[in-house]
């Protein structure tokens, strides 16, 4: 009688066995399955918000506030780059230059060379724009190349083929940067 129930336990022991391994495939199907539905889910919820026109009226909003970051020395307009940037401590700039600007009274201790009639603003150029959303739509960052064309003095001072980088966060309404970085690539 031992030895029956003992052969009885090992045969139910296997028989639970297969029906635990065969729950878990059920399992591991079932979930790689809802992975995949939900990649696919967020990657046709991106594509919607890419063809919406209030993505694509946001795209046209930080791609002018990028122009702005720029453009707006051609005509020394302060009201326009300082509505541009993040007019607060959070504002970094960095540039090739030894010192890093954080926050915008930094910023403002500059205005005075950007003011003077010896500098010239002519035309800038950004080239291979790609801006990126995050997931909420109120932060944005981008890269280009960017050509900065002006003179110092009447003598060309300008700033081409230069990497640009930024993060724009949108405040009020208003996309304002808040980060930006440019570097020169080395000659190679």
């Amino acid at each position: 009688m031992a030895r029956f129930w003992r052969s009885g336990a090992k045969k139910g022991v296997r028989i639970m066995i297969v029906h635990l391994n065969r729950w878990f495939r059920i399992m591991a199907v079932s979930f790689v399955c809802l992975v995949a539905f939900s990649f696919f889910q967020g990657a046709n919820m991106a594509q919607e918000k890419k063809d919406s026109p209030q993505y694509s009226d946001e795209l046209k909003a930080v791609e002018k506030a990028i122009n702005n970051m720029i453009g707006w020395a051609v005509n020394k307009d302060f009201d326009l780059f300082f509505g541009t940037i993040a007019d607060d401590s959070d504002f970094v700039s960095v540039t090739p230059y030894k010192r890093v600007k954080f926050g915008v009274e930094e910023v403002k201790k500059d205005t005075s060379f950007w003011a003077s009639p010896n500098f010239k603003a002519i035309r800038h150029d950004v080239n291979d724009l790609r801006i990126t959303f995050s997931r909420s739509g109120d932060v944005a960052w981008f890269y280009c190349v960017l050509n900065d064309i002006n003179e110092w003095k009447g003598q060309p001072a300008n700033w081409e083929n230069v990497r640009w980088t930024g993060v724009l966060e949108k405040r009020d309404g208003k996309w304002r940067v808040v980060q930006q970085h440019f570097s020169f690539p080395l000659q190679e």
